[in-house]
């Protein structure tokens, strides 16, 4: 089966590592590209290239002010990859659960 095109699939998206990046650089607030630019170090292409993936799979909302360009993150669209990495969050802290009580079985021994 092809894999799905990133400018059509959220989970795709972000498998790049910038754009992770710059969707936590967006969590808290909109930024114009030129703070995302000077903030992660990346070239000003590059970040044009990541945020319009991030538009085009509705991860991240863009406004005009001005001549500015400001981008935000699009909690809505983020919550299903959100619930699919709770069900990974729930199974690591249940193995966790699992090695620390093998771990205090050995100390009683």
């Amino acid at each position: 089966m092809p894999r799905a095109s990133t400018t059509s699939d959220a989970f795709n998206a972000v498998a790049e590592p910038r754009r992770r990046e710059i969707l936590n650089y967006l969590a808290l607030r909109e930024r114009p590209v030129g703070d995302i630019v000077l903030t992660l170090g990346l070239e000003q292409p590059s970040v044009s290239k990541h945020l319009r993936v991030l538009k085009d799979v509705g991860l991240v909302n863009v406004r005009r002010d001005g001549r500015r360009m400001l981008y935000r993150t699009n909690a809505e669209a983020i919550r299903p990859l959100h619930e699919w990495a709770g069900t990974f969050e729930r199974f690591w802290r249940h193995q966790l659960e699992r090695v620390k009580e093998r771990a205090e079985s050995q100390t009683k021994k």
